[in-house]
């Protein structure tokens, strides 16, 4: 007997969207059958969710959790753990996160791998994985340990072209670095994770505005500016068309420019992937002007509504392939606390509505299919982060990581009925839908309303990038 059936007429399988019955044994998805195919008896459970959407988990392949945040007034503080966001996640039909596991001076990317399950193992109610980040001036040993950490299941590695701020000097890794590193990644046949914007750029435009007293946060797309994404885009690829075998994955493209330079890219055949944050679909520095305007920025600035649309015609030519959160859990009045272009916190409070937002402004507002919106918030991020059938999708085999996205369930976001914490940037957003069912590895974790994980669910995720991936030809 199965343990689950599922039966819906708007199943999302990878062959499109169709009437089915979704068989679930144990952790796994036992069949994808014919509507009806399982009668009474069949299974412990049966779920009828006709009019529903049923879906693969959603999966943010870019969160922070239980990050470590210097603030203004000199006090350091660590945002918000695993346990907290990953419940949120669940709540919001996001069954996979993808945080850092982050090297630093004195220590082996072993060893800094190790700390970081520590921050996690036991600690998260759903499947997560770490990319490996490096920063600052690398030593000739550390390559043959990023060879090492591909090899063994961590295949994706995070770079950083700039600083980002004058007190984070000592983050960006120098091109000679960026070359050696792609080198390592290529040949342990993994991928590259880069924040890119030009640090000469960046840092001229903090003195000028010092200069200038202009100083307050409002003044942020004027730091992090369109032409320092294209130029750091642009001097990446560059040096990856000389690199035989490595394949990039630009984390949060803010900006035309940036979408322009992946476009061109991919039509000269190179592997190479885009991602954006709700925030830079849904805000534009205008929103800095708001309110705590803090609330909306991450790194790189939120950009101008040409900028915009042009992520929005990013996401529908197959440019950007992911939408995720750069999630920050923190309280509003550490979020709130920086008022500086130097001193402004990044990231954001998103995970919980990310997946019905982007169906709503996908599927509601701009007409996408609803399998391109399950590919922009689940399958395409498990494709290219190397989980792939076994994250991402509806087929016999893969884990039973399913979201019931509920159409009737139109509301309007209010921080009280999140579970992050106590300010949501989303406050007062309508949503077409909301996840009335959430799935891990087949067991009910969240059903309607009702919270049943347990921390000791979440499960580490071993990656392999396919070479389909590697190649250029899956997406």
């Amino acid at each position: 007997m199965l343990d689950l059936v599922i039966r819906s007429d708007r199943v999302v399988t990878p062959a499109g969207m169709g009437a089915h019955d979704v068989a679930v044994q144990g952790e796994k998805i036992a069949a994808i059958a014919a509507h009806g195919t399982f009668g009474e008896g069949s299974a412990r459970r049966t779920i009828d969710a006709a009019g529903r959407i049923v879906m693969p988990g959603g999966i943010d392949p870019h969160v922070h959790c239980k990050w470590y945040s210097p603030q203004p007034d000199g006090t350091i503080v660590h945002t918000d753990p695993p346990s907290v966001v990953s419940r949120a996640a669940l709540y919001g039909g996001t069954t996979t996160l993808i945080d850092f596991a982050r090297w630093t001076h004195g220590a082996t990317i072993e060893q800094a791998i190790a700390r970081r399950h520590e921050d996690w193992t036991a600690q998260c109610y759903c499947d997560y994985s770490f990319h490996v980040m490096v920063e600052g001036a690398l030593p000739p040993e550390i390559f043959g340990q990023i060879g090492e950490a591909v090899r063994a299941g961590y295949p994706t590695v995070k770079i950083f072209t700039t600083d980002i701020t004058p007190s984070r000097r000592g983050r960006m890794v120098d091109f000679g670095d960026i070359w050696e590193v792609y080198k390592a990644v290529a040949d342990a046949r993994g991928l590259c994770v880069m924040h890119c914007e030009d640090n000469d750029i960046v840092m001229h435009m903090y003195d000028k505005l010092f200069r200038e007293n202009r100083t307050g946060f409002e003044h942020m797309a004027e730091v992090h500016n369109a032409m320092s994404e294209d130029l750091s885009f642009r001097r990446v690829l560059g040096v990856a068309k000389n690199v035989p075998g490595i394949a990039l994955y630009f984390m949060h493209v803010s900006a035309a420019n940036g979408v322009d330079a992946l476009r061109e890219a991919r039509a000269r055949g190179m592997p190479v992937y885009g991602e954006t944050l709700h925030q830079y679909l849904l805000y534009t520095v205008e929103d800095y002007k708001r309110p705590n305007g803090q609330m909306y920025h991450t790194y790189p600035s939120l950009k101008s509504q040409t900028d915009q649309d042009e992520l929005w015609s990013g996401t529908a030519d197959n440019t950007i392939h992911t939408v995720a959160t750069d999630e920050v859990c923190c309280a509003l009045n550490v979020k709130t606390m920086g008022k500086r272009i130097d001193d402004t916190t990044g990231g954001n409070v998103g995970v919980e509505p990310r997946v019905a937002l982007m169906y709503t402004e996908m599927v509601g507002r701009r007409g996408y299919s609803i399998p391109k919106f399950v590919d922009l918030v689940s399958s395409n991020a498990a494709k290219i982060m190397g989980m792939y059938p076994r994250k991402g999708a509806l087929a016999a085999g893969a884990d039973a990581d399913i979201t019931v996205l509920d159409p009737s369930k139109r509301l309007t976001i209010r921080k009280e009925m999140l579970h992050e914490s106590d300010y949501t940037p989303w406050e007062g957003h309508e949503v077409d839908a909301w996840p009335a069912l959430t799935l891990l590895r087949g067991k009910v974790v969240v059903e309607d309303g009702k919270f049943s994980g347990e921390l000791k669910d979440g499960q580490y995720l071993f990656r392999t990038i396919s070479e389909e991936i590697r190649g250029g030809a899956a997406l």
